[in-house]
């Protein structure tokens, strides 16, 4: 017969392998980053990415279009359980197996790093704005969005990464800004295709665009522009993101250089394409991917530690 504390390592091992095989799938780019983070940084980050898929797969359970009130609860009932899991405590009667690895994983990752529970609050809020939002009329109100989606993520993995100031912070932020802006401007034609506008109409109008112009997907000279501007915008995000990468660990800054320059290269893509969105999906290979590495090292040790 098993010992206790052998049956808890048991479910801890599968908990981590099971995350690791969903930032496999689900974040192929920062799997491929992670693998210069120490064993024990790069599973507590498989268990943060693990539980913002979790997070979007109960979204795709709440049609577009739902009631205020349903959304409410869901983000009752998810706060809830998320103090459950701050206290140590995980429901094993009302969760499917593969949500309670998820949570075993949470749980053991919070032993060791203090990640603030309104961050994965604030997450499921942002998560759950695509519930009943396809439009933002200003850049002030996408921000928000991609705070809550991108930014508390970064958020939450600078816990892992450690850093020496509180500064970092603000780095942090504004790497998740920049990432997610660089998924709205490659996600447009397919955004598109389900209705959707993440650039704010108070830009589109700005560059005389209307909203049939993005859902017919009709490239133009206006289009071009309105690319350039927000791919600048990106990247002033990024550059602002670099900055802080010298406050954080030696260990875990290559990691995060390497999530910064590969991103930002999707942004090259769409320039290298005519600023077209429509033409196909910018992306980087397997081996694009290899290559930023030397370029991502030469970056780092040019940073000054903070």
């Amino acid at each position: 017969m098993q010992k206790p504390n052998t049956i808890t390592l048991t479910l801890e091992e599968d908990a981590y392998k099971y995350c690791q095989n969903i930032t496999y799938t689900c974040a192929k780019t920062f799997y491929f980053a992670s693998y210069f983070l120490s064993h024990k940084k790069r599973k507590a980050c498989y268990a943060v990415y693990a539980f913002c898929r979790y997070v979007d797969d109960l979204v795709d359970n709440a049609p577009h279009g739902t009631l205020q009130e349903n959304i409410r609860t869901l983000v009752s009932n998810w706060q809830s359980a998320i103090q459950n899991v701050y206290n140590g405590q995980i429901d094993f009667n009302n969760h499917d197996h593969d949500t309670v690895l998820v949570m075993i994983a949470w749980a053991d990752t919070l032993k060791n790093y203090s990640i603030p529970k309104h961050l994965p609050e604030e997450l499921i809020e942002g998560v759950l704005m695509d519930t009943y939002l396809d439009r933002f009329n200003t850049f002030e109100d996408l921000y928000t969005y991609c705070y809550k989606v991108a930014s508390v993520v970064g958020l939450m993995t600078s816990e892992i990464f450690r850093y020496s100031s509180p500064k970092a912070l603000a780095h942090a932020t504004d790497l998740g800004i920049a990432m997610q802006l660089t998924n709205i401007c490659r996600d447009i034609s397919e955004d598109a295709d389900r209705g959707r506008i993440y650039i704010p109409l108070d830009e589109l109008k700005a560059y005389g665009i209307s909203e049939e112009d993005i859902l017919k997907k009709r490239y133009s000279p206006a289009l071009i522009e309105l690319m350039k501007f927000q791919i600048e915008r990106a990247n002033t995000y990024y550059d602002s993101a670099d900055i802080g990468i010298g406050y954080l660990e030696k260990d875990s800054r290559l990691t995060v250089q390497l999530m910064s320059t590969n991103y930002r290269r999707i942004l090259n893509k769409l320039a290298k394409m005519n600023f077209n969105p429509f033409l196909k999906r910018a992306h980087l290979n397997f081996s694009e991917k290899l290559l930023a590495i030397p370029r991502a090292f030469i970056a780092m040790n040019t940073i000054k530690n903070m």
